[in-house]
């Protein structure tokens, strides 16, 4: 079964915490704009490419047009979830320039933006330069810019993202993100000046659904 819950099963509980993640993020931005959204994990132990996927996918549903940009060069997953080609995106265009290598999905009005294939170095491509660049491209074709991220402890990809982005979301795994773990993340994302705008709860029982969400 695909992991697109969003798509296979709308009417799902999971479905409509996305749903409620997407008014959430809405409100969020009413003092202040937010078009450039990274999604992240403290750890490689939660399924953050599947929840930004499907975060994308209601935005999209909503009316908004919406970028979903993988962003994590190291373990790209976003091809894989939509069916898409990896054979250009995110890591050829920060090096070479041009136009950017956005595909469209099976959903109306959400565009992917893959990581492509694995560049030797992905740190050097990602300056702050280059990202603001790419970010400030992105934001004029969509209401949204999502980014999925590698996990903020694994690598400093998070890091170099966060503060370049309108605000950042950490994603937590109900039972399996250590708290200490998750602690650490907040403090490293806070030290890089990022808007942290919350944390989301994955995995939990129907009744504590994103309970994690808040300041």
């Amino acid at each position: 079964m695909s992991k697109l819950i969003t798509l296979d099963d709308p009417r799902s509980p999971a479905a409509e915490a996305y749903q409620s993640l997407r008014t959430n993020l809405e409100f969020s931005g009413l003092n202040k704009a937010l078009h450039t959204i990274l999604l992240t994990s403290a750890d490689a132990a939660v399924d953050k490419s599947s929840a930004i996927a499907n975060l994308a996918v209601v935005m999209a549903q909503a009316g908004d047009r919406v970028i979903l940009v993988d962003g994590d060069l190291r373990r790209p997953m976003q091809h894989d979830l939509f069916g898409v080609s990896n054979a250009r995106g995110l890591a050829g265009w920060l090096a070479e320039g041009g136009d950017a290598p956005l595909l469209k999905t099976e959903v109306e009005g959400l565009m992917l933006l893959p990581a492509g294939p694995a560049p030797a170095n992905p740190i050097a491509l990602l300056s702050a330069r280059r990202l603001e660049e790419t970010l400030a491209h992105l934001a004029e074709k969509a209401t949204y810019v999502l980014v999925d991220a590698p996990p903020v402890l694994t690598v400093t990809d998070a890091a170099l993202w966060a503060n370049k982005v309108d605000g950042v979301v950490l994603l937590v795994n109900a039972g399996s993100t250590k708290r200490e773990h998750a602690q650490r993340a907040k403090a490293v994302l806070a030290k890089v000046q990022a808007n942290i705008l919350g944390a989301v709860l994955l995995n939990a029982d129907r009744d504590a659904m994103l309970a994690g969400y808040g300041g």
